[in-house]
Parts: structure tokens; sequence; C-alpha cells
């Protein structure tokens, strides 16, 4: 047994040996801890020892050395990096570590890294507001917090040596893990200097290294997780098994905000090895031994639903009242400059779809929870790990420090796992059973129960001088609001959600005179909304960037030297503009191919304030099939940390950006979701997917986020590009096929 640090013990850990072992290198933060956040007004994470982090250390084995919440040092030289922000596929633990291990002067190799427990004033970064991943973040906010964290340490550590040897500091350096005194030639390594360094003195502003001596920053390095994600031995959340847990299968209402109304659970109970049946509001669960049997017990279930307030809502109906909105709503206005300029001559106007998305992550919701009378245990793959507490100290009543969160690798967020959803639902399973329990959701019910990214209904206004060049820019943004509804207290006393205007508000050109406002359309309650990777950018760009196409067109000039004639104000953006432009070889024209019709579109925006340009080619078939055949993408993202995160986020960002505007598209009929599986979700196979060439713009500023800008950029680049190929200018997502079609037009696809 382990013991927690209010002294209570808890069940030790054991996983499925037939795939996963968490004691192998990588596998995971073994320690549990319970949540530590006091009472007082939040302290975000800092790079000296704060309230809270001697609790920490003991709660995690009482390390020799722990000079701040994120490095452990034992006596035996081992080295464990504890990492605030959470890892999910995006490499965020081999950018934060490192950052501290620059500083800290040792190789990743050396380090063993591990998940943060729940502390809003230990792990809560500034920028974030709360211990939360998301929003790109994680480099740009812990680029000064994590040199800095290992810069004190190594501080602490050359200052213990340098005493030991009664000799200046300055004369000490320090080279993987161990401290050199060349002019007496002895070492000493961190191991044997731990206790000591416990006691020197912290430093208040630590020195930083130079730019010119990182050793690791800049550098492509391998990803920390990548050999235990290969092996196995990486430990996600629907990998943990606890002694004496059962499994349980859900399954819910088929209807958004429908509840139960009589359960007949007789042909389940008789399957062999089904436990339990536990009956919610609007969900049933069966608990047996593993997943297949309680998930054929489930579908055993005999229920009679009440389908809600919603049993009549469909898709077409929740864009009809956008638009109704959209022209008789009151608007709220998030950016006016210009107001008075002079129209120009040409007046160009458009109306804009984006769908409901969802975020389809591989890994389904789960949760392992064990609720005992004094205690809580929680085993999951969160991206905010103290909402978990909370809502889990709510439904269970007891003291948020009686909840422990045991957070484990997210296999894909995307937003997803910043909601609590399937967290609420475990604890209300496991407080109506004896054991700890495993909840999985189907693909299906994972699906069926996300939370979306809210439908957008967009209308521009735009007038053209003599020489094409937009002199005034009106638009209008009509949605629901997802700020509103995860954090209302963030929420401007203006009531304008920026989240809804971000990328549109802010565009790169020189415009004289541009509007851009808002009008919110609350959907029904029970649909649930939610962020979606890449947020308000990955909703604004799509339809600015097409609609600056039809402005280029209306012109009559190529997209590209359009754009590139609107940002002589903005070098930075267009150094963006035109290395992408070099490298895709926009100057020349495209290699005819028998049976398709080609075409390339380009889009430029910015998103987590990083600038952001893809160029895509595509063939389009008589059929109307779209295959893309090339994309070119740059970033402006200050300064690289990884160059191979960079690229992979860069290519993995667009194709998923160009799936959403493919094939993405959540749809309502009769109150259900319609899509249920990747077969009518789809996304880009192998064998679909383009060659795909990322680049960066060399820059000294500090970093920006680059997981979500490709994902923003990618559907206007495609839809841009489609149009140059077809003629047909994509106003709607996804894009339609049979629009393309020879000969034909589908509504909302215009043809030019």
């Amino acid at each position: 047994m382990t013991k927690t640090t209010d002294g209570a013990e808890r069940s030790d850990v054991t996983i499925d040996t037939g795939r996963r072992n968490l004691l192998k290198a990588g596998g995971g933060l073994v320690i549990g801890f319970t949540w530590l956040s006091g009472s007082k007004a939040l302290a975000f994470a800092k790079p000296t020892p704060q309230p809270g982090d001697a609790a920490m250390a003991r709660a995690d084995g009482n390390p020799a050395f722990a000079p701040n919440a994120f490095i452990r040092i034992g006596t035996d030289g081992s080295i464990r990096l504890v990492m605030p922000e959470v890892e999910m596929g995006q490499g965020a633990y081999t950018g934060q570590a490192t950052l501290i291990a620059e500083e800290l002067a040792v190789d990743l190799d050396q380090v063993k890294l591990e998940h943060a427990p729940p502390s809003d004033d230990l792990y809560g970064l500034e920028l974030q507001g709360f211990q939360n991943t998301g929003g790109s973040n994680t480099i740009r906010a812990c680029w000064d917090l994590l040199r800095q964290a290992g810069a004190v340490a190594r501080t602490m550590l050359v200052g213990a040596a340098a005493k030991r040897w009664g000799v200046p500091a300055e004369q000490c350096r320090v080279e993987r893990g161990v401290i050199h005194h060349d002019l007496s030639r002895r070492t000493l390594s961190f191991g044997q200097v731990a206790s000591d360094a416990a006691r020197q003195p912290v430093p208040a502003k630590p020195e930083l290294l130079s730019k010119t001596s990182y050793r690791l920053i800049g550098k492509s390095l391998r990803r920390t997780d990548t050999p235990a994600k290969s092996d196995g031995s990486a430990t996600f959340g629907i990998d943990i098994r606890v002694p004496g847990m059962k499994v349980a299968a859900v399954l819910m209402s088929p209807t958004v905000g429908g509840k139960i109304l009589h359960v007949d659970d007789h042909q389940a109970r008789a399957i062999k090895g089904v436990v339990d049946v536990v009956v919610l509001d609007d969900a049933v669960a069966v608990t047996a031994g593993d997943y297949w049997t309680a998930s054929k017990a489930a579908a055993a279930l005999r229920i009679r639903w009440d389908k809600g307030p919603n049993a009549t809502l469909s898709t077409p109906a929740v864009f009809a009242e956008l638009a109704d909105a959209s022209r008789r709503g009151t608007a709220l206005v998030g950016k006016d400059v210009g107001a008075g300029t002079k129209a120009g001559s040409k007046t160009v106007e458009a109306t804009y779809q984006s769908p409901m998305l969802a975020h389809a992550t591989m890994e389904p919701q789960n949760a392992v929870v064990s609720v005992q009378k004094d205690r809580c245990e929680i085993w999951i793959g969160t991206q905010v790990p103290t909402r978990v507490v909370a809502v889990a100290a709510a439904a269970t009543g007891l003291a948020p420090e009686k909840i422990s969160v045991y957070n484990q690798y997210i296999g894909g967020g995307f937003g997803r796992r910043l909601e609590t959803d399937s967290v609420e639902q475990a604890v209300a399973i496991a407080k109506r059973v004896s054991y700890p329990v495993k909840v999985i959701w189907s693909r299906e019910q994972d699906f069926a129960r996300d939370f979306f990214r809210p439908p957008y209904h967009d209308h521009f206004v735009a007038t053209l001088n003599a020489k094409g060049d937009p002199v005034t820019w009106h638009h209008r943004v009509t949605s629901d609001t997802v700020l509103g509804r995860w954090s209302p207290a963030d929420m401007p006393k203006d009531g304008l959600d920026p989240d809804t205007i971000d990328g549109a508000a802010e565009p790169p050109y020189a415009i004289p005179a541009l509007k851009v406002e808002w009008v919110q359309h609350d959907l029904p309650k029970a649909v649930k909304i939610g962020w979606w990777r890449g947020v308000g950018a990955t909703h604004n760009l799509f339809p600015v960037e097409s609609f600056m196409d039809e402005l280029a067109h209306a012109a009559g000039v190529d997209p590209l030297a359009y754009r590139r004639s609107l940002l002589a104000q903005n070098p930075r953006a267009r150094a963006v503009l035109d290395l992408a432009a070099a490298k895709f070889g926009w100057d020349k024209a495209p290699a005819k191919v028998d049976g398709l019709r080609i075409g390339r579109g380009v889009a430029l925006g910015t998103s987590m304030t990083t600038l952001i340009c893809a160029i895509v080619e595509v063939g389009v078939t008589a059929q109307g099939d779209i295959r893309i055949r090339r994309a070119v993408t740059v970033a402006d993202c200050g300064q690289v940390v990884n160059p191979n995160t960079i690229e992979a986020q860069l290519q993995g960002g667009l194709v998923f950006g160009l799936s959403a505007a493919l094939w993405g598209e959540a749809t309502i009929q009769n109150g259900a979701i319609e899509q249920s599986n990747f077969h009518d979700y789809r996304v880009l196979r192998m064998p679909e997917t383009p060659t795909i060439e990322a680049y960066t713009v060399p820059s000294a500023e500090s970093p920006t986020g680059i997981g979500e800008p490709p994902t923003a950029i990618a559907a206007p680049a495609l839809a841009n590009a489609v149009f140059a190929a077809t003629g047909v200018r994509i106003r709607n997502l996804p894009i339609a096929r049979t629009s393309l079609a020879t000969g034909s037009a589908a509504l909302g696809q215009v043809v030019i």
C-alpha cells in the first residue's frame, strides 16, 4: 500500500501486463497525490519554492533536493522532472523537459519525466489562469518559468559543490549532471551534493544561459515518450487496472437531453460475468470483469427513453435559426476602426457556414474511479486535473484534499479532455458499487456525447476602390459561446466572447475601415459545445481568408499577389507569405494532369499569436473527388525549441484541419447525433495524405503556439485551391462533392 499526504492508504496500481508495464522507462508517475491547492487566492507556478512545495515533495518520496515543484534529485543521482502540462501526443513533455534540462545542464536521457499532480498553486500557469493544458500554451507559458526553474536548481547545486570545495561558484561548470572545478580537477555529481544543495540560499533572479550556449534548445531532439509508446509501456487512462476493479460499459440517451423512463435488465443480468447494472438519469452502466462482457450485456438492455425537449431538433433548423439571428439579433462590436471612411465603388457580399465538429480522439472517454467513505481515487488522462478534483468533490461530498487524481498519458485531446463529464459519470457509478470501476465509452457513445465545436454563420460586406483594394470590411459572426458555457466567470462584462472573433478582429492586412461584430445565438443547453483544436481562429480563418480570396478574384488579381500588396506595413507577415510562396514555387504554373482540374490556394493568418501560412494544390476529378497533391506550410512561431516537434505539429495539424474541411460535420436529426464512428466521420487516410513541407521563419522572439495554427489555416487554403481548380467558391463546410462535379452546383457552393 502507498500512503497519500493525509496518511490514508490507497491501493497500488497494476497495469495490464499483456501490453503495458508502468514500471518500464517512461511509463508514468506511480506515486499518487491528493490535491494540495489551498483556499488562498490563486498563486501561479513559480521557479522558486512556494507554499505547498514541501508537502508535495513529501508525497513524492521526500527527495533530497526539491528546489521547486518541477525538479526532484535524489542522493543516488536520480533526476526526475515533473511536467506541469499534459502529454497528449503534441510533444509537450519533450519540450518542457528541454527547457528545464537546458538550464540544469543535463541531457534528456538522464531524466525521468512525470505527470504533475493536481495543484493550481504549484502547476497552474499564469497564461492559462489555472492548471490546464490547452490553447497551444505549453511552450509559450513555460518558456521563462521552466528555464528559471532549471537555473535555480543549477545555481544551488553548484553553490553546494563550491562551498564544499571552498572555491568561488564562478569557477565551476556543469556537464551532464556533474559539477566540475577544472583548476583542481575535482568533480561532484548532482547526487553527491543533493542534500547540501537543499540548504543553499534560493536565488531570487537566477542567471539564465545565453542563447549561444544552448545545447538542447533549437536542436532536433527525439521525443522522450516515443520509446514507451513504441514498446507499449506507456500508460494511458484506458490501460489502468487496480485490484478488485470491474469494467463498465454504458448506454446513454440516443437524443440530446433525453432521460430514462424504464429499464428491463433481465437479459443483461443473465449473461455470465455480469456483476451489476447501475441506472442513472440519462445512462445505464453494466459492470463485469472485462469490457466485452459488459458491452455485450449493455446491448442486451431494454430501455424505454423519454426523448426530451430536443426530439425534433435538426441541423437545418439550427442553421436557419443562426441565419435569422444574424439578421435580427443584437450585435456586439469587437473591432471598429476607420469609422466614417468613405466606401469604395465596388461591393462584394458573401455568407459562410461552418458545421459542428467532433473531436474524434483515438482514445475514447474513460476513467477509473474508486469511491470509499473517506476518500475518492481517480485514474484518468485529463487536461484539467484540478477541475477533475472539483467535480469529484462535489459529486461525493468529500473535501478536495480527500480526492486523489493520478493523471496518465492522453490518447488525443484536441480540447475534448478539457471537459469532466466522463469523470462525473464514473464517480456517480462508482458511488453505487463496492469496488473500483473503469468506465469506458464505446466509440459510438463517444461521438454521441461529445462537446462539439459550435456551428457558425458569417456574413461579409466589403467595398473595393478602383485598384481593387479593400476600403471597408464588415464581418458579422453569429454563434453560441463556448467560453460562456465553460467558464462564465471569464466572460467580459460587455458580454462579448473574444474567442468568437479570434482570427477575425486582427487580420494581418491593411484595411482602412474594419468592423467585426458578434451576435450570440444559444443552442439548446443539451447540445454540449466545447473547445476544438484551434478554437476561434479555426472557425474564423476559413471565412476570412476565403472572403479575401473573393476580393482578389473581384479585383482580377492573383490571390497571393493581392495579399502581398496589403502587407506593406506588416513585414513579419509578409516574410511568412513570401517564404511559403518561394518554397511552393508559386510563380511556376502547376503541371497539367489528364482527368484532373488542377488548382492551388493560399491562406494567411494569425492563430495563438503565431503567423501561419499554407499553400495547397489539389486535383479535382470530373465526379467532384478532391485529391490533395501537395501542401506547404510556414510559421513564424518565435524561438524554436525542437524543430522535430514543430515539423510534426505543422504536418499533423494541417492533416487534422484538412480532414475536417473534407468530411468533418456532426449533424443532428430528430434530436440525435447522426455520426457514430470513423466510417461516417472520416479523416484522411495515409494514401490520401499529401506531401507536406513544413518551414519556420527564423526568429529570436519568445515562442508562440504551434499545435493549433496549422489546423486553423488548412480549410481556407484547401477551399481556395478548390475554387482555383473548379471555379466553385466553397462557402459551406465540409466541401460538398456534388458541387464540384462537372456541370453541377450544390446549394451554398457558388460558381463564379
